[in-house]
């Protein structure tokens, strides 16, 4: 580490320090970090969240909501100059207009400021008056946390991990253009900017299959989510073989990948993921379980890689900065409503089995945690008939009205697990085929001053920050 990195990490230490002392002694504030993989619901996450705070009448299991307590709650203006505000107004009107429609994916971190005012519980709670705190909500993409596995490998190392994971059986037919254009290339060559760019978008390219596949494993984090970044040169690289020779491209390609460590990964942990003190990880497990064990299998490796960022080694830079100031993990399955409620507890189940290993190894440096099964907006309604358990909503590719049963989720996680680990990448032929497949809806029609129905929105807040409200 370089004696002027040491020297900035310092002084924005000091900052920090002084700003959180400042908050402390009138109105303190908490950071709750939302995140997860592409298209885990997000956006959906936060605008619901914001959207029920304010109109509070489905928030029953709130309890500070549910005992009276909470006085208001207002958007505030925006805490930080140096982050984009999340575009709250723009989202609501997207779920709530006439013809709803779901609202663009997280693409670039984002926050909003949410201020509370409650009643104080105790015996001197009249004594002591109202009490406030600031929700800073920062919505920051999942595939960002993948870069963590950057910041103490070297390129040698990435590129040799990268490379055994696109031979993977599930992979390698998304990889096989990338990995042509890597064995045309001549090492003896001078280096070719054209060239770099090449293999780059090749990359990027078997990334993205990749992705709409129903895979999860993407780094680094900024190639498929660049947010202010895009187009910019220090993207464009690629893993390489081992070098024979003088190898001009994999020198610069070295370099880049150091560049793309010190000036785009640490400074994203560095300046928000080290200030946050709770965290959100919502998981889309629903579609996982129904592309097969791949998928689940591709998931549990990126989301273990992404919860690295929670258990620093002790030689890592982050250890120093992240300390143990993230107390509270709340996993989350979301697209709850897509199933009946009496599947809901075997999703939740399959949830906390795929992490286990991960939270027991961790111990999230005394972090508490908790699963569980929620849908932000509940796009469907139950429907029993002649013993069938569906869920009615409107198809997202025709727009129509449907009543669906996706199947039942196996009682035990462990078989699920088992098949997962035994899949070895292979796509396709899992424990759920025939048996379960998910459903894509679209949001609800919903009248005027209705809300935005969720299922467990109000328990997951409650895990969240329940504990500053008293």
């Amino acid at each position: 580490m370089r004696l002027t990195d040491i020297a900035d990490d310092l002084i924005r230490l000091a900052e920090e320090a002084r700003d959180g002392a400042a908050e402390m002694l009138f109105e303190p504030t908490v950071r709750l970090g939302v995140t997860g993989l592409s298209r885990a619901g997000k956006t959906v996450f936060i605008t619901s969240l914001v959207a029920n705070l304010l109109a509070r009448g489905r928030m029953t299991q709130f309890r500070a909501e549910a005992e009276g307590r909470l006085l208001s709650a207002i958007v505030a203006p925006h805490p930080d100059r140096g982050t984009p505000r999340f575009a709250y107004e723009d989202h609501l009107a997207a779920l709530s207009g006439a013809e709803p429609r779901w609202p663009e994916s997280t693409r670039r971190i984002s926050q909003i400021r949410v201020s509370l005012r409650y009643r104080r519980e105790g015996l001197f709670a009249g004594l002591q008056g109202p009490g406030a705190l600031h929700l800073d909500i920062v919505d920051y993409p999942g595939e960002w946390l993948l870069d963590l596995g950057l910041l103490d490998a070297g390129f040698e190392d990435w590129s040799a991990k990268a490379l055994a994971a696109a031979d993977l059986p599930a992979r390698a037919p998304h990889a096989a253009p990338w990995r042509a254009a890597l064995a045309a290339r001549d090492g003896a060559e001078p280096f070719d900017e054209a060239e770099a760019q090449r293999l780059a978008a090749a990359f990027t390219g078997y990334l993205r299959a990749c992705r709409e596949a129903g895979l999860s494993g993407f780094a680094p984090g900024r190639f498929l989510m660049p947010g202010d970044m895009e187009g910019s040169p220090a993207l464009a690289f690629c893993p390489l073989p081992p070098r024979s020779g003088r190898d001009a491209l994999h020198a610069e390609f070295a370099r880049r990948f150091d560049a793309y460590r010190r000036h785009v990964a640490k400074p994203f942990f560095r300046d928000h993921f080290a200030r946050l003190d709770r965290q959100i990880v919502l998981v889309d497990l629903m579609t996982a379980l129904s592309d097969g064990p791949a998928a689940v299998a591709d998931l549990a490796g990126a989301m273990t890689e992404a919860l690295s960022a929670f258990r620093p080694g002790r030689n890592s830079w982050l250890a120093s900065i992240l300390g143990a100031r993230i107390d509270r993990i709340l996993f989350a399955a979301t697209k709850a409503d897509h199933l009946h409620h009496s599947e809901h507890d075997r999703l939740m189940a399959i949830l906390s089995a795929l992490f286990s290993d991960s939270v027991a190894r961790a111990a999230f440096r005394g972090a508490e945690t908790r699963a569980m099964a929620i849908a932000a907006l509940r796009a469907t309604v139950e429907q029993e008939a002649e013993g069938m358990r569906a869920v009615r909503g409107r198809l997202l590719s025709t727009g129509k009205e449907a009543a669906l049963d996706p199947g039942e989720l196996p009682r035990d996680p462990a078989p699920v697990l088992a098949a997962a680990r035994a899949s070895s990448g292979e796509a396709g032929g899992g424990w759920l085929d025939g048996e379960f497949r998910a459903m894509a809806f679209a949001p609800p029609r919903l009248t005027a001053g209705e809300g935005l129905p969720h299922i467990r929105l109000d328990r997951a807040l409650d895990f969240l920050i329940g504990d500053k409200l008293t």
